[in-house]
């Protein structure tokens, strides 16, 4: 039997390989087989570090995730007191939509799956609630929820019609929402 070469970056690539797969060839197309096989590693690998395709996508999420968390995270100016919230949350999408399309489309497709797996739904929450957090302490809890559920509503019309993003009326229709 030969010795296992230790990888600690092993774990890091399968996650990689998962968000390719589902941007070449959709959820549909996500096996721990074909991960496997983007990832240049044994099938048993994949199986090791993620017991079930649940676990896999929950991790691609998650990782997926990090892409908005860091334009959110760069636009301080939200929880400053003096400053426009609808425009810095129109600011917020605008940057987010305006990056790596293809990455922004893939956190929808992963988003979107927990529709039909159960186990995605906290994860798939985790940015809305993170967002919502943040929104509250300008506003207050209920206001910060609907403000969070409008800029879904608005990036996923954008996704789907191929629309161009209108920063001004995402900001006018963000400004309705704040008693």
């Amino acid at each position: 039997m030969g010795t296992r070469r230790y990888d600690p970056e092993r774990r890091q690539r399968i996650i990689d390989a998962a968000i390719r797969v589902v941007g070449s060839k959709g959820i549909g197309g996500l096996s721990h087989r074909s991960v496997a096989r983007e990832a240049d590693v044994p099938l048993g690998s994949t199986t090791y570090h993620f017991k079930t395709l649940d676990e896999l996508m929950v991790a691609a999420l998650r990782q997926a995730n990090e892409g908005f968390a860091k334009v959110v995270a760069g636009h301080h100016a939200i929880e400053a007191p003096d400053s426009d919230l609808p425009a810095e949350l129109a600011a917020v999408l605008g940057e987010w939509l305006a990056g790596d399309r293809d990455g922004v489309e893939l956190e929808y497709e992963l988003y979107l799956a927990a529709l039909r797996r159960p186990a995605l739904r906290p994860v798939a929450a985790e940015w809305c609630e993170e967002l919502a957090e943040v929104v509250a302490r300008r506003t207050d809890p209920v206001t910060a929820r609907a403000l969070v559920a409008l800029m879904d509503g608005i990036s996923l019309q954008v996704l789907l019609t191929g629309g161009e993003y209108d920063a001004g009326y995402t900001r006018e229709m963000l400004a309705r929402l704040i008693p």
